[in-house]
């Protein structure tokens, strides 16, 4: 099913399919999707153009710009379902079919909450991605016990506790230690600020 946009120009309203991969916009009854009655509208005004993920717009140096959601846009500007454009006094809504599950962009889950011991036993455990060596292991269970004068029974304690948060299974290919750093890190639970922190001890 094809993308669509609604013109709405005064009290007149059309629907335009969006059928080709590139349409401009603007005053002239030359363009894809030609606004003739708005004369605060350009005569080359804008370009919608269809790329493999989606539809982007782009304006092409019009006197009163091209607006998206009520902000003024200056490069290029990809397009989401109902997405609301303004070229001068002319509204024009953006429509899309549902995009593929695949194509959606998710976001990470948010970190667990954590002990303020549990956190240090993370930073401790991620320090050595500081060394800059893409293959870098984490901390093993002696060095951050001794990194936080702690038995290493403690320490383990400590990671148990914090892969039942970080729902960190055993039975993996990838040492649960390596897969909770990763975890980690991907959720915002240690930044890289957070392992350059001075050693409080």
């Amino acid at each position: 099913m094809a993308a669509t946009i609604e013109v709405l120009e005064g009290r007149e309203s059309r629907v335009v399919s969006l059928d080709a991969d590139r349409y401009t916009i603007g005053k002239a009854d030359t363009n894809g999707v030609a606004i003739v009655a708005d004369e605060t509208v350009s005569r080359l005004h804008a370009a919608l153009e269809r790329y493999p993920a989606g539809w982007s717009l782009r304006d092409l140096g019009s006197r009163n710009g091209t607006f998206v959601n009520g902000e003024r846009i200056w490069g290029e500007r990809a397009l989401r379902h109902g997405d609301e454009i303004r070229l001068g006094r002319t509204r024009i809504v953006f429509r899309a079919p549902a995009p593929d599950r695949a194509t959606v962009t998710q976001a990470p889950k948010e970190a667990p909450d954590l002990t303020p011991r549990e956190r240090d036993v993370l930073l401790a455990l991620c320090r050595p991605i500081l060394s800059g060596n893409a293959f870098s292991e984490p901390s093993s269970v002696r060095d951050i016990a001794e990194e936080l004068v702690v038995t290493k029974a403690a320490v383990k304690q400590h990671l148990q506790r914090l892969y039942d948060k970080f729902r960190i299974d055993e039975g993996e290919s990838s040492p649960r230690r390596v897969r909770l750093a990763n975890e980690a890190i991907h959720r915002g639970a240690v930044s890289m600020a957070d392992l350059k922190a001075p050693d409080r001890r």
